[in-house]
C-alpha cells in the first residue's frame, strides 16, 4: 500500500494527522488562557461547547486524527524495528546534525499522550461528559469550570507535572511541525530555515499559553496576586 510502503506516503499521513494534534492544542491553549483573564468568559465558552452537537463533531474529528497519528506512529516504529532486526541493539553514535528530539519522537509522544489522557480525564470526562450524561463525577458543578481549574491547579504537584509535560510537548512539536511542513513541500533552501522558525514560534506560543495557567496559580494569583 502506497501510504505504508512509500516514505513519502508515510510522511504525508503523519503530517496530516499531526496537524489535527496541533489544531487541537492550539484551540485548547487559547481556551485555557481565557480562564486567567476572565473566569466568566471561560465558563461561557465551556457552556457554549458543552453538549452541543457541533462541538461534539469537531472534537470527534480532531480526536480521530490524533488517534490515527498515534496508531500510525506505533505501527511505523514496529515496522522499523522489525526491518532493522538485531541492528537496533547495536550502540551507535548520535548522527551529526540530527536533533535529540527527532531521534526520540516516540518517547516524547508517549509522554505527551500520557498527560493528554490525564488532561482529558480531568476536563472532558469531568465536565463535558457530565453535561452529556447528567452523571456527576466530582464535587463541583460542570458549569463552573473556572472554579474547577483553580481547584485542580492549587495542587503544586499537578502544576509541576503539567510543566514537565509541556517541556516534552515543546520538543515534540518543534520537530513535528517542522517535519510536517517540510513533508508538505516547504523544503527548499529558501523555505527550510523559515519552516524551522515557524515550527519554533508556533510550538513556543502554544506551550507558553498552556504554561501560563499553572504558573498563574503557583504564584497565588488565583486568590489575588
Amino acid at each position: 500500500m502506497w501510504l505504508i510502503d512509500s516514505s513519502i506516503g508515510r510522511k504525508l499521513v503523519m503530517s496530516i494527522t499531526g496537524t489535527f494534534l496541533v489544531l487541537f492544542l492550539l484551540f485548547h491553549s487559547i481556551m485555557n488562557l481565557v480562564v486567567i483573564i476572565s473566569p466568566e468568559g471561560y465558563n461561557a465558552i465551556c457552556e457554549f461547547l458543552g453538549a452541543n452537537w457541533y462541538a461534539l463533531v469537531a472534537t470527534s474529528i480532531l480526536a480521530s486524527g490524533f488517534v490515527i497519528h498515534i496508531l500510525y506512529a506505533l505501527y511505523l516504529t514496529f515496522q522499523n524495528m522489525r526491518a532493522r532486526g538485531a541492528e537496533r541493539y547495536a550502540v551507535k553514535n548520535n548522527q551529526k546534525g540530527v536533533s535529540w528530539s527527532s531521534q526520540n519522537m516516540l518517547v516524547l509522544g508517549a509522554i505527551v499522550l500520557g498527560f493528554l489522557v490525564l488532561h482529558m480525564y480531568n476536563f472532558w470526562f469531568k465536565m463535558q461528559f457530565v453535561e452529556l450524561t447528567g452523571i456527576h463525577t466530582g464535587d463541583f458543578h460542570p458549569a463552573d469550570g473556572a472554579a474547577y481549574v483553580q481547584q485542580l491547579f492549587s495542587n503544586w504537584v499537578y502544576c509541576v507535572v503539567y510543566i514537565v509535560w509541556l517541556a516534552a510537548l515543546w520538543l515534540h512539536l518543534t520537530h513535528g511541525i517542522w517535519s510536517a511542513l517540510q513533508s508538505l513541500g516547504l523544503n527548499n533552501k529558501t523555505w527550510l530555515p523559515r519552516v524551522k522558525v515557524i515550527a519554533n514560534v508556533i510550538s513556543t506560543i502554544v506551550v507558553l499559553m498552556f504554561m501560563a495557567v499553572p504558573v498563574y496559580y503557583l504564584l497565588g494569583c488565583g486568590s489575588g496576586c
